[in-house]
């Protein structure tokens, strides 16, 4: 999870110096939104396999694709060639996250789950603070191609590890493979993503085409998971009330997460007029609160129950929101980062309530898939996110009552060093307006993921479950 975790970090922090040596600036955001789509994509497909094939099998398969594409990556040619290497990683890590989590769901029965889940949140935390500065001094000192090579020891301790201490049952039976269901599955959501991305940045032309396919693909799996022996996605797995209310409202924290992640920054640089250590700190708060917030569910669900948990945890989300909803010019930098606090508290408690009730209430052989719904629904929601927020502020600069900002405009204000901005006042105004607009869109989007949640049945965890892997 670590070597997964960390790379989405450290890659942000060496990408100008790659484009710089690679050329093709005009490509620089698929080598983020490729790693994505891969393992969006491929992430509910793995944790089929693992339903079907054993948990351990899938993630060493996991770890062997990333470990590849990130010896590939190092030696990366061109920014083609990088797109495609990390098109290999996104693939191995759509294997590695649902398929970890789903080997601690076996391991250890709900009351004891919350705690290693949470250890599992703090490593995310860790890696958003040490990717940056591992990245850095990787560039500093070597070349650009070690924060890929850094992976393979990593990698290989993990494989290690599970071969010699994770002992599962051998599966018996053949299993069948819904291989039309997971090729429909995999372009769709492709399609989507890319969809997604390409708004307002590309033809209009372009993106009416991967719409199209994305509808066209969707409507021929729907048809295929009907009349297969064995779906890829069942769905009366997906459909069940409890996992489909805590999959909608992660989809919307995630959108919630996204938005934050993208503008907070901007706000405090381009509103507030401070520096972009400033910026990062106020963001950097949620990764305090969240491994608090999931430390604190996984100690207290048992006693207080697990929908008390879930839903009352989910509240800090808006009340996280109101705070950058209520920003102004004047306000201080500190007022952002205790929202950042509180959201990502909030976000560390229903994360971690809405994962072990949907592993808790499915069957061992369906744990692998169930788990792999959430995570699918969180990688969808920061890609919805991206695009509806991104389009919310695109309409806030171009509509604003001070002036209509352009691109260029919107650069120099952010590029310029606080405390130099003579006669932006206007363009600060127009920013501060369309992230206001933005920021309460987030506010909308945390008060549904409590309704979606509340929508939770009251749930009763057995005492205890006998682990199927030891």
């Amino acid at each position: 999870m670590a070597m997964v975790a960390i790379e989405a970090t450290i890659v942000s922090t060496a990408m100008p110096q790659i484009v710089t040596e690679l050329g093709g600036l005009h490509l620089y955001s698929w080598v983020f939104s490729s790693f994505l789509l891969a393992q969006t994509a491929m992430t509910v497909v793995f944790g089929k396999l693992a339903d079907l094939y054993g948990r351990k099998p899938i993630v060493l398969i996991g770890i062997g694709i990333f470990l590849v594409g990130s010896v590939l990556a190092g030696f990366a040619w061109s920014m083609p060639a990088m797109i495609v290497f990390r098109l290999i990683q996104g693939v191995g890590a759509g294997a590695i996250q649902p398929v970890t989590l789903t080997i601690v769901g076996d391991l250890y029965p709900a009351r004891e789950r919350g705690k290693i889940q949470g250890y599992l949140a703090s490593v995310w935390a860790i890696a958003a603070v040490i990717g940056p500065m591992a990245g850095g001094l990787l560039i500093r000192d070597l070349s650009w191609a070690w924060i890929f090579w850094i992976n393979i020891p990593i990698g290989l301790a993990s494989a290690a590890g599970f071969i010699a201490f994770l002992h599962e049952h051998e599966k018996r039976e053949r299993p069948s493979i819904d291989i039309a269901g997971a090729t429909l599955f995999t372009v769709s959501i492709g399609a989507l993503m890319m969809g997604l991305t390409d708004a307002g940045s590309s033809s209009n032309a372009l993106v009416a085409l991967e719409f199209a396919l994305f509808i066209v693909c969707g409507v021929l799996f729907v048809l295929q998971e009907r009349r297969a022996a064995d779906p890829m996605i069942s769905f009366a797995l997906w459909g069940h009330r409890p996992i489909a209310a805590c999959n909608v409202a992660t989809v919307l924290s995630g959108m919630a997460l996204m938005g934050l992640t993208s503008f907070l920054p901007m706000y405090v640089q381009g509103v507030l007029g401070r520096s972009p250590v400033v910026a990062g700190l106020a963001l950097t708060m949620i990764m305090l609160g969240w491994p608090s917030g999931a430390t604190l569910a996984a100690r207290s669900f048992h006693r207080l129950g697990l929908r008390r948990t879930l839903v009352g945890g989910s509240v800090f989300l808006p009340l996280g929101a109101v705070f950058f909803a209520t920003l102004g010019p004047e306000s201080s930098p500190l007022f952002a980062g205790i929202g950042s606090l509180v959201m990502g508290f909030g976000m560390g408690t229903s994360s971690i309530s809405a994962l072990i009730l949907i592993q808790e209430i499915v069957q061992p052989s369906e744990r692998g898939s169930a788990t792999a719904s959430n995570l699918f629904a969180r990688n969808l929601g920061s890609t919805l996110g991206a695009a509806m927020f991104g389009a919310v502020l695109n309409y806030g600069l171009a509509h604003s009552s001070a002036i209509a900002v352009t691109a260029d405009q919107l650069r120099q204000i952010l590029d310029t060093a606080p405390g130099h901005a003579a006669g932006a006042a206007g363009v600060r105004l127009a920013l501060h307006q369309s992230l206001h607009l933005t920021f309460a869109s987030i506010l909308v989007i945390s008060v549904l993921a409590v309704v979606s949640l509340m929508l939770v049945p009251a749930i009763k965890l057995e005492p205890a479950r006998a682990a199927s892997a030891s």
